[in-house]
């Protein structure tokens, strides 16, 4: 039967999952979250916070959204302002890869680039800055804030985790990946509150402070944070795994060698994934890890062997993040 939508934010695959057994070697269901007009996980929240600012009187015809994006969201709220009439300004910085910088503004978004890192918060926390300073600056503007929005991890406590539960009603355990932690959040109290069984495991970005660790170098968008956000409640996950950068695009050319094109964030979660199973995992264990992105708009980066090489220091060089073709800031 077919498919007749009117709107793009009408239409999302929320039930194809890929058996890793063939392609990485462990027993681990992923959910394709990228089979979307936005390509990732990110349209669940977007829709979520506008809906709710919108409910809140906030965002009234011809308003202007404004949000601070490593890429994802950007590009997913984007769309969500395109068919609902709203301006849009994404703050992003150096790492937000070319393809989703183009993306936004194809779709009417204004792209602010930042190009030097806070000294205490890095590029996230200079992207929060500049997002006040906006906002300072143009009373009209209604910043979502997807760090500190419950509506973030609403989203997914709506949706996606009951989806998983539907899918897999014997499930073991569950990975996500954590950035702003929104999918992490709202999984994870889905199934503390209907499922207490089932294990949640975070996996996060080595370098990233949001379990309390040190801040490090991160080049790759989308998991990790460099201020840590207020959504995110540790208690609610049963165990974390830190990956580093070259095992990131490791999984990820793993991954394309067997015809799936996914993003970084992906290759990071699968890679967690695959570290814990090895060590903890059991043969009659059912797991299943959540795919933010596909790998669209990594191709001049993670998919780039003179790029990737950079981050993993295959030739000994420095890695830097390449020109910005937007405007910086």
């Amino acid at each position: 039967m077919a498919v007749i939508i009117t709107n793009p934010l009408d239409f999302n695959v929320e039930d194809l999952y890929v058996d890793l057994w063939q392609s990485v070697g462990c027993r681990l269901y992923l959910k394709c979250e990228g089979f979307n007009f936005a390509g990732s996980i990110k349209i669940k929240a977007a829709v979520e916070m506008v809906a709710a600012k919108e409910r809140e009187g906030r965002l009234r015809p011809g308003g202007t959204l404004v949000e601070s994006s490593s890429g994802n969201m950007g590009v997913a709220l984007s769309i969500v302002a395109a068919s609902k009439g709203y301006r849009f300004v994404c703050v992003t910085d150096v790492r937000c890869t070319r393809a989703a910088r183009l993306t936004m503004e194809a779709l009417g978004g204004e792209v602010h680039v930042i190009g030097e890192p806070d000294a205490e918060g890095g590029y996230l926390g200079a992207r929060i800055a500049h997002v006040r300073k906006l906002c300072e600056e143009n009373a009209g503007y209604v910043w979502l804030n997807q760090y500190a929005n419950s509506a973030n991890w609403r989203g997914h406590y709506r949706t996606t985790g009951p989806e998983v539960a539907k899918a897999f009603p014997e499930l073991d355990v569950l990975f996500i990946g954590a950035g702003t932690t929104g999918t992490l959040m709202g999984c994870a109290r889905y199934f503390r509150e209907n499922h207490p069984g089932v294990t949640i495991v975070a996996v996060d970005a080595a370098g990233s402070v949001t379990f309390g660790r040190p801040p490090g170098r991160r080049m790759i968008p989308g998991l990790g944070t460099s201020v840590r956000p207020p959504i995110f409640d540790a208690s609610y996950a049963d165990d974390v795994v830190y990956v580093e950068e070259a095992e990131t695009i490791r999984m990820c050319r793993r991954l394309v060698g067997h015809g799936y094109l996914f993003g970084g964030s992906t290759g990071t979660v699968v890679s967690g994934a695959r570290d814990w199973l090895t060590a903890h995992g059991r043969d009659d264990m059912t797991a299943v890890a959540i795919s933010p992105d596909l790998g669209g708009n990594y191709l001049d980066t993670i998919y780039d062997e003179v790029w990737a090489s950079g981050v993993t220091g295959a030739d000994g060089a420095t890695a830097r993040p390449g020109p910005a073709e937007s405007r910086h800031v």
